[in-house]
């Protein structure tokens, strides 16, 4: 077998042959990527409210919203550099695919550090800011400072998978991930229920599950006989290269920074009704984050899909392509609406005791109110990838900022009236609804 024959095996090239079977082909394995690295997350929420009571899983609930807003403008440098590798890989430019790759994770390296200093530092103050009740303040800051003492394997994982993705290679990212995920589970329960080490034990124990999957992906880039084969001594940032990265990632670095400032608004909302609201919330917005990630795998093969097309010059196969993306999304969404409808209860009680009816009652409330909109949140992530791919990723911020500055102005608003908590739960689906709409009449105006 030839050298390029071999190449073509470890690489997804979607410029030719069925659009919705190559497209279906790349996401299934990041579908179950992305569960993967939900459960991933989802670990200590489920074995911290399991073991440790309400008042705990709403501490490491709460401390997850100040963690995204950190680290949101690295996951976007990472996307940035994914559509780069991608572009490259799409044009056959072995030089600069090379050249791409080894700048992305010098990037990462930079950045992680950047965040260790940063995330401990600032932990209780953000923690304060968001109005986190006294009785959970506590384990929410230990939470929060033992995480960013690994969050440097986390962000070079984030970027040796995007790599993955982009040359098609997804499988590799859902194994390592897969390994870290049985890591933290087992490690959970070692240092939570054995050890009896608390909220301290759940954080330590995600730091080494980051660390085993950082490792497995640098070793694979190391040995791939492939374009985007990394040799550690390459490892430096290129000017040029860091500047396009940048330039394609700086506008999802900020869309993200946006998501996640909105995120710990609404959670400091939320922090407002008390520790039962915020459990309540923590646990509901774990299972929304399975339904989150499906989606979002598929507009992350849509996203590959249409920045190979894009670099290979197939502009009618874009346009067919992104026809064919929302038709499966929409299939997709009416089934989880609607077993979302069918097993919120059941759902919400993988996460704390039948006896919690507060905390449950609140959960399905979210979770139904969301479900039967979930349809919107699958167009708006499509919308997302489909403009950063033709490198128009401004119109992704803009619809970023019209959902979430809906969102958080009308969480306020309903939330202080009769509604209450559930204010704060009907207006995400319509900040979702409202940048759709946004969304699709300027992708046909462009069309």
């Amino acid at each position: 077998m030839t050298d390029t024959a071999q190449q073509q095996k470890k690489t997804l090239l979607m410029t030719e042959g069925s659009i919705w079977k190559s497209i279906l082909l790349f996401s299934v394995p990041l579908i179950l990527g992305n569960l993967l690295q939900q459960l991933y997350n989802t670990a200590d929420s489920i074995i911290v409210g399991n073991f440790l009571g309400s008042n705990a899983l709403a501490a490491v609930g709460s401390s997850g919203s100040p963690i995204y807003l950190l680290i949101g403008f690295s996951q976007g440098v990472a996307v940035g550099a994914g559509v780069v590798v991608s572009q490259y890989l799409g044009a056959k430019d072995k030089k600069e695919t090379r050249i791409a790759v080894h700048t992305s994770l010098a990037i990462a390296a930079i950045l992680g550090l950047i965040l260790t200093v940063g995330g401990i530092a600032v932990s209780r103050t953000l923690l304060v800011w968001m109005n986190t009740p006294d009785e959970v303040l506590g384990d929410a800051v230990t939470y929060m400072k033992l995480y960013f003492g690994g969050v440097l394997f986390s962000v070079i994982y984030n970027m040796a998978a995007g790599i993955l993705n982009a040359a098609g290679n997804s499988r590799r990212s859902v194994l390592y991930l897969a390994c870290a995920s049985i890591t933290n589970i087992i490690l959970d329960l070692v240092f939570i229920a054995g050890l009896k080490m608390g909220v301290a034990g759940a954080a330590i124990a995600t730091d080494i599950s980051q660390l085993v999957s950082c490792v497995l992906s640098l070793r694979f880039l190391m040995k791939v006989d492939a374009d985007y084969k990394v040799e550690l001594s390459s490892v430096r940032p290129d000017k040029r290269m860091t500047s396009r990265i940048i330039r394609i990632g700086l506008p999802t670095g900020i869309q993200s920074m946006v998501i996640n400032l909105s995120n710990a608004l609404l959670q400091s909302s939320v922090n407002s009704f008390g520790s039962v609201a915020m459990a309540g919330y923590t646990a509901a917005n774990n299972i929304f984050g399975f339904l989150y990630a499906a989606a979002n795998s598929i507009t992350q093969a849509c996203m590959s899909f249409t920045s190979q097309n894009y670099g290979a010059g197939n502009k009618e196969r874009i346009r067919r392509g992104t026809k064919e993306s929302f038709a499966i999304s929409t299939a997709f969404s009416l089934v989880i609406s609607a077993l979302v409808f069918a097993f919120a209860a059941p759902l919400m009680q993988i996460f704390v005791s039948s006896a919690e009816t507060a905390v449950i009652a609140s959960g399905v409330r979210y979770l139904r109110i969301e479900g039967a909109f979930y349809f919107g949140i699958g167009c708006l992530f499509l919308l997302y990838g489909y403009y950063r791919a033709i490198k128009r990723a401004e119109m992704s911020v803009v619809l970023t900022v019209i959902s979430l500055g809906i969102r958080v102005l009308l969480a306020y608003v309903l939330s202080a009236t009769f509604l209450g908590e559930t204010g704060i739960w009907m207006a995400i689906p319509i900040g979702w609804i409202l940048a759709d709409l946004t969304g699709l009449l300027y992708m046909r105006k462009t069309w």
